[in-house]
């Protein structure tokens, strides 16, 4: 159990650890601006800056105190003896997803880098396009379509990740390596992937409030690193971000981006094993547990 005085002590550091975040998010919104950088995280998933700003202990943790049933009103808790707690009962129609969650973390743990693919997502995404076509169509680009369309072609396309694939223009598709699909993804993911790292704060929020809060923000900083370097790597403009282009137009941009990918697989790969370890107890927890709940008081 842990008593008021230190579960709020905590609920109010996270709190001000994540407001930052909150209030960007909040008051680019208010002015009706867009930030493709900042703001992805909140629109690409499913998980709003409410959701974020609230902190969550998680599973296994009892809260004392006559303010802890204020946590009863979100989903997924319920009330024990001396307090309230994170419900494993909220687990049960998620299993499926944390089967295939742990399955991609595994695999993507083990997997050789590819260290080749220097995030030509974005370029296959705008290959064959004009500005006003793109996906950021407010963004400038700062190459042009032929420039694009070379690079492309040159270098070539490499990408693993179903999640940025099945958005590559379909003259793109077709040069690809490999063909992701979501029965695929298992099998592909793997620890050089931008994507891979950024999708850690999804198989977090998940299962959220089994997963604390502390770890979610983790994951969440970690893909707002990956996202920053995703659009510095792209082909638009990001001067309006105070962000410098990686140009893998040219070799020296594409032995920049290998070095920046590499520190930010290093970053990745604690998170992810902190990841993996507490979904696996959950599952464990579920399967010990099969009639259970809540753990003892």
């Amino acid at each position: 159990m842990v008593q008021q005085a230190e579960w709020e002590a905590r609920a109010s550091a996270y709190a001000q650890r994540a407001e930052p975040w909150v209030r960007g998010r909040l008051e680019r919104r208010a002015r009706g601006e867009k930030n493709a950088v900042d703001d992805f995280l909140f629109e690409y998933y499913n998980y709003s800056p409410r959701k974020l700003v609230t902190w969550h202990p998680g599973y296994g943790v009892v809260l004392e105190g006559p303010l802890a049933h204020a946590y009863l009103q979100h989903a997924g808790y319920v009330e024990v003896p001396g307090g309230v707690t994170a419900d494993l009962a909220f687990l049960d129609p998620k299993r499926q997803r944390l089967d295939l969650a742990l399955r991609i973390l595994d695999g993507t743990s083990t997997r050789k880098p590819n260290t080749a693919c220097f995030a030509l997502h974005e370029w296959a995404m705008t290959y064959h396009l004009t500005q006003e076509q793109v996906r950021h169509a407010y963004l400038p680009l700062r190459v042009s379509p032929a420039t694009i369309s070379e690079t492309v072609d040159s270098v070539g396309l490499t990408c693993t990740h179903i999640d940025a694939f099945r958005f590559f223009t379909d003259d793109a598709m077709p040069l690809n390596s490999v063909q992701p699909t979501r029965a695929t993804q298992p099998d592909l993911e793997q620890p050089g992937c931008m994507h891979a790292s950024m999708d850690l704060f999804k198989y977090a929020y998940w299962f959220s409030p089994l997963i604390g809060s502390d770890l979610i923000l983790d994951c969440f900083e970690l893909a707002a690193r990956a996202r920053e370097l995703d659009m510095r790597a792209s082909p638009y403009d990001v001067a309006s971000f105070d962000l410098e282009p990686v140009r893998i137009e040219t070799a020296d941009g594409r032995r920049e981006y290998v070095e920046l990918q590499r520190g930010l697989m290093v970053a990745a790969a604690p998170v992810r094993a902190r990841l993996r370890t507490s979904l696996a107890e959950l599952a464990a927890a579920a399967v010990r547990n099969p009639e259970r709940s809540a753990p003892p008081a």
